[in-house]
């Protein structure tokens, strides 16, 4: 019976060996691709499935964008404090452990936010989930770079951004159809199945790693990021709000840009003078990983900052319904999904420099055509831009992601994946700190510039009010006297309308220098194609 019983062990041992889902098995590597980008796709998700519900959760909850920007802002600010958390957690108690925990939180941040009764409620449901996203993405890319040989890293890297492209397109669409059809709250809780499904396939496929050589974790370094990052942004997004009446100059601005200055010296000093810091900062001094992350800063600042801008464009400009908004971005991901691999492939036998030269300057482009944009602007205007976007990101950000990791090591492929994706973070969350802020101030001095070219004693003023006040009387059945007051409220929401749209405008045109600066570390990145 003894024999038999080790026998039947032995047969299992060796049917175990030749699965699938064996370490050893040479399509192990994928099944972990496909777990980790459905990961991805849920993460990404949320960045992009939120800005076409904005306008109804601000007219749901009745507050302005300098409040609802936090739902945003909040998501990717948790996420930048998890970001580099992560590498150490991972390090510490596994990869495979965490990656599951990071689901979860995702998952129960999501529930949340479908129960949330107002904006605060939102806001803290969102930091859950941000704290769920913050260790699923960059572990994601450290699971992938660990379990491919450099040879096939563009590839896999290629087909990971496929994820995100996915989310980026139809992230929206679905989001729009959710908000015009169901309510806002299912943008949320559509994640729940698939949050659920990525932790079953996370314990079923993935082998557990621990990095037995890691450090004592590093509080004062920890402490000092979450007092830096929530302060400058609060500083940031504060700065021109309307409960600001004391603007920049405020006791309390300055007080917070104090702060973050003094919490962001002493976390630099902190890192590079002990021998287990909480962020590895000392990987920035590899040329290619230095100047990559520099790159991505501008990219994401400028890219993620004026994301939000379209769909408020499109739907309190044009008048586009959610779902109308959310299908505009349906070819960008698609694009960016087929051109990645390609590129990928591409970078890894002759060089990314050249995509990511021509990748960076379409991007460039695309919002230097976004800050054209009128209340007038043809529906193909909008779209060729956005192809443009799609093809500009997929040609780029794979290139980029492969050629600044060439000379890192496989046991600090955990840090540098923390780096490169909190200074992603970091860069959106201060551009939409940022653009969101300057959208404001845009809006408050086009408005007054249009209003003040507007001559109310003018003969021209008086026959075009006359007119819109005639059409009033004739088809409203307005008297005289309410009809011209009708005709002055319609002349001045149209100015408030072109100077809205030109504000936004303006921000797209920020967005275009700002990504435009990135093609000089591009030029000065190294790079060469893969051999290994």
């Amino acid at each position: 019976m003894s024999k038999i019983t080790t026998a039947h062990k032995l047969r299992r041992k060796l049917r175990n060996r030749d699965s699938a889902f064996h370490p050893r098995h040479d399509n192990y590597k994928w099944f972990v691709l496909g777990n980790i980008m459905l990961g991805t796709f849920m993460a990404v998700l949320d960045s992009t499935i939120v800005n076409v519900g904005l306008p109804k959760i601000m007219a749901s909850f009745g507050v302005g964008i300098d409040k609802i920007e936090w739902v945003i802002t909040a998501y990717m600010l948790a996420m930048a404090v998890m970001l580099p958390t992560s590498g150490w957690l991972a390090d510490k108690f596994g990869y495979k452990k965490l990656y599951f925990f990071g689901l979860f939180f995702f998952t129960l941040g999501s529930l949340l936010c479908g129960l949330s009764y107002d904006e605060n409620t939102l806001i803290l449901a969102r930091i859950v989930q941000g704290l769920g996203a913050g260790v699923i993405q960059p572990l994601g890319m450290a699971i992938i770079t660990r379990e491919f040989p450099p040879h096939e890293r563009g590839m896999a890297l290629g087909f990971w951004v496929i994820a995100a492209a996915a989310s980026v397109s139809f992230g929206p669409l679905i989001g729009g159809y959710l908000v015009d059809n169901f309510s806002w709250q299912l943008i949320f809780t559509v994640n729940i199945p698939f949050g659920i499904a990525a932790m079953l396939f996370t314990i079923l496929i993935q082998r557990e790693f621990i990095n037995k050589r890691v450090g004592k974790f590093d509080f004062i370094g920890f402490i000092t990021i979450v007092i830096f990052l929530p302060i400058t942004l609060y500083a940031l997004s504060e700065g021109n709000a309307a409960t600001n009446t004391g603007g920049w100059t405020s006791p309390l601005i300055l007080t917070c840009f104090a702060i973050s200055v003094l919490s962001l010296v002493i976390f630099i000093t902190r890192e590079l003078t002990i021998s287990n810091p909480f962020i590895e900062l000392r990987l920035l001094a590899d040329y290619n990983f230095g100047v990559g992350n520099l790159i991505m800063m501008l990219l994401f600042l400028g890219m993620l900052g004026s994301t939000f801008l379209l769909p408020l464009y499109l739907q309190n400009g044009l008048g586009y319904t959610a779902v109308q908004a959310g299908s505009v971005f349906l070819p960008v991901g698609i694009i960016q999904g087929i051109m990645s691999p390609l590129t990928g492939k591409f970078s890894d036998k002759f060089g990314a420099k050249a995509p990511m030269v021509l990748g960076i300057t379409l991007l460039a482009f695309s919002f230097y055509m976004n800050s054209k944009l009128t209340y007038l602007s043809e529906h193909d205007f909008i779209m060729t831009s956005l192809y443009i976007r799609g093809f500009a990101m997929g040609i780029f950000i794979t290139p980029v992601s492969a050629a600044m990791l060439i000379t890192i090591p496989r046991e600090k492929m955990a840090q540098a994946s923390s780096i490169t994706n909190t200074i992603r973070q970091l860069g959106g969350s201060l551009g939409i700190a940022f653009f969101s802020t300057f959208l404001s101030s845009r809006i408050t001095y086009n408005a007054q510039m249009y209003g003040a070219a507007i001559q109310s004693t003018s003969q021209q003023f008086k026959n075009t009010a006359g007119n819109i006040a005639y059409f009033a009387q004739q088809h409203v059945g307005s008297n005289m006297s309410t009809a011209m007051q009708q005709s002055k409220y319609m002349i001045l929401s149209h100015v408030n309308l072109q100077a809205y749209i030109q504000g936004i405008s303006d921000d797209f045109w920020i967005a275009s220098v700002i990504t435009g600066l990135g093609i000089i570390p591009v030029i000065l990145m190294r790079t060469k194609k893969q051999t290994v």
